[in-house]
């Protein structure tokens, strides 16, 4: 069950910091070298220093994680980081472009209670960027980055209740990514308001959207302090965790497609492939990545893929999803092998390009794109030999496969737009006796 707890939110102080929008940036595992640099430029402040900072030659008794902790200490003590006095929820909207609509995404940011059993995840998670986040928590004890949760309320009585108490009020924070999405937060602290919300999930189910290395991470960080002795100080401590709750039937939820590009194939003829496909997919030609997005697309709900290579555009549609039945074996939901993704990694990679879930696990002939030009223009540089379109994941899917307790294929879902890091944070106070 869901147990969401108000919090003093630590924000930055936009008298002393500057513009949230040089202060934000997207989160930790979407951030490379490049965007590193962007951001440090940006602002001595922007919270890159705190959740991905530059290593430095040398480092040894001093790195990273030491330094952000310095920098999370200063910025407190300079009063470029304030924490609010009153135990809030903080509404966030998303607004954004998305397939030629301007759309809205509404949540609200809370604590919520680590609770490992009753959280579902859909994705595996790595142990070094578990590694690498728990070492951050442990210097800095504070929480960052977003977990982007998923519940379900048809009736939508928390978001009514929010939208009511934001209406007509100007945005506590305002800022724009660097995508161009606009991103709103109100700090809502009226208790009835609040205890509306709570009672709203109280008994819904969460789903991991995005973050479950930062989940885990906290769960093991929790399991630390108990094993100290250690006990939460104050509502925000070690056995609540910053998550970002979003109602999975309130409209604006976008998934972006991911994918697949290969390589490293011997002896690939597309003639050859497309035949060989034709036993189990229907198979058109079109003339253009355009009509082939648009085939691909109308297609959606008969498990269709675009294809590209050698200047062959195609989608092969699956003739008979039980196929699914029989190429899988083990204790797999129907849910789960009816996942485009599952179809394209059993039937098309494993079957027909003999690229099996070891050689997907070692990313050996395997790379992901998000647009699709990009993967076109990959192919005809030679740097990949096919490109494969994908339909976007649903959110229902996301929630029936976790009610499994089951993992979806690397790589199945993009929630689009990020959650922006720096918007609100929350620093833990910790009893360690």
């Amino acid at each position: 069950m869901a147990h969401v707890i108000p919090f003093r939110g630590v924000r930055y102080n936009t008298s002393r910091a500057g513009k949230v929008s040089d202060l934000v940036a997207q989160p930790y595992d979407r951030i490379g070298e490049a965007e590193q640099a962007v951001y440090y430029k940006r602002s001595p402040y922007n919270i890159v220093r705190i959740i991905k900072g530059v290593a430095q030659p040398g480092d040894n008794g001093e790195n990273v994680y030491t330094r952000a902790a310095a920098y999370l200490q200063k910025w407190i003590d300079e009063g470029i980081l304030v924490r609010d006095e009153t135990p809030s929820v903080y509404v966030y909207h998303q607004e954004y472009s998305f397939g030629g609509e301007r759309l809205t995404r509404k949540g609200f940011i809370a604590l919520g209670k680590l609770e490992p059993g009753g959280v579902h995840a859909h994705e595996k998670t790595l142990r070094g960027p578990k590694e690498d986040r728990l070492r951050l928590m442990r210097t800095t004890e504070g929480n960052f980055g977003h977990i982007f949760m998923l519940y379900s309320d048809p009736q939508r009585r928390a978001d009514t209740a929010l939208d009511a108490v934001i209406a007509g009020v100007e945005p506590t924070i305002k800022a724009v990514d660097d995508f161009g999405n606009d991103h709103y937060v109100w700090q809502v602290t009226d208790p009835d308001v609040i205890s509306v919300v709570q009672g709203a999930v109280s008994e819904k189910d969460l789903y991991i959207a995005d973050g479950h290395h930062r989940y885990e991470t906290a769960v093991n960080f929790m399991r630390e302090c108990q094993e100290k002795g250690w006990r939460p100080a104050t509502p925000e401590s070690f056995d609540v965790r910053m998550m970002t709750l979003f109602n999975i039937d309130e409209p604006g939820m976008t998934i972006r497609p991911i994918h697949r590009l290969v390589h490293a194939l011997d002896d690939f003829n597309v003639e050859t492939f497309l035949k060989r496909a034709e036993s189990d997919f229907e198979v058109v030609r079109y003339s253009s990545l355009v009509e082939m997005e648009r085939g691909v697309a109308a297609r959606r709900e008969h498990h269709a893929f675009g294809f590209y290579s050698g200047g062959v555009y195609a989608s092969l549609t699956l003739r008979d999803e039980k196929l699914m039945d029989k190429l899988i074996a083990g204790n797999w939901s129907r849910d789960w092998k009816r996942l485009d993704v599952s179809i394209l990694h059993t039937v098309i990679l494993d079957r027909l390009l003999g690229i099996d879930a070891r050689a997907l696990e070692e990313q050996r002939n395997i790379t992901y794109a998000h647009d699709p030009q990009e993967g076109v223009d990959a192919v005809d540089s030679s740097k990949e030999q096919i490109f494969f379109l994908l339909n976007p994941t649903r959110p229902s899917q996301v929630r029936q496969v976790a009610d499994h307790g089951e993992k979806m294929p690397q790589k199945s879902t993009d929630f689009y737009p990020k959650l922006l890091t720096g918007l609100v944070l929350s620093k833990m106070e910790i009893d360690k006796g």
